[in-house]
């Protein structure tokens, strides 16, 4: 199994996790999203949306998009679940986890950031202003469905790691990298720390992993 990933990719960053809850093992290769490695042909042939993460399990085509790949590692190892059984369970934390990977995290990926700059000539301080703009509607609704929805238990759907809990875990992560004030999102927070102190949240940590800066 090959995970085509970057330290500071939040997508991947989703697929590390699932891994890890699995107790799955991935050769790791760096595709240097900051050095525009993503746009080079040999890549471009694995993903021609020229983003990751992108996972080649066996023979085939490359599998991507993280909530993809997710479901496909709990379809062919379902131990431990990310979904719940229940349709309507399930159907709460697939919203849950898309509000993340689908209303959110797209509009605040590098190649949005660039084409602001370069298209628009959007400043530093005006990129910085939209990502915590799109990072905080996010963080809103996550916090008014996960506070008020009688679902939400020790984690987003009851006692039981799920999808939407690495998908919100995620979502801390970018925010914290934009530097957003999880204060007005205490539900949330309370959440991601709890998964924090899980080891397989916590190796998988952009921080954690080769390349990233030396904190």
């Amino acid at each position: 199994m090959k995970l085509f990933s970057f330290w500071r990719s939040l997508a991947t960053y989703r697929v590390r996790i699932a891994l890890n809850l699995k107790g799955l093992n991935a050769e790791v290769i760096e595709v240097n999203l900051m050095k525009g490695h993503q746009r080079d042909p040999q890549f471009r042939a694995i993903n021609p949306m020229m983003a990751i993460p992108a996972l080649v399990d066996g023979e085939g085509p490359a599998l991507f998009e993280s909530l993809a790949i997710i479901e496909y590692i709990d379809e062919v190892h379902p131990k431990p679940p990310l979904l719940p059984s229940d349709p309507k369970a399930r159907a709460r934390v697939r919203g849950l986890a898309q509000i993340v990977a689908a209303d959110s995290h797209p509009l605040i990926v590098p190649r949005v950031r660039e084409y602001l700059s370069a298209e628009f000539k959007v400043d530093e301080a005006g990129v910085l202003k939209w990502a915590q703009h799109w990072h905080k509607a996010a963080l809103s609704g996550l916090e008014q469905h996960l506070a008020t929805e009688k679902d939400t238990g020790t984690y987003c759907q009851g006692e039981q790691i799920t999808l939407a809990d690495i998908c919100l875990v995620s979502q801390a992560a970018g925010a914290n990298f934009f530097k957003v004030d999880m204060a007005p999102y205490p539900t949330v927070a309370r959440i991601v720390a709890t998964c924090m102190k899980n080891d397989a949240f916590a190796r998988a940590h952009p921080l954690k992993q080769p390349g990233a800066p030396v904190t």
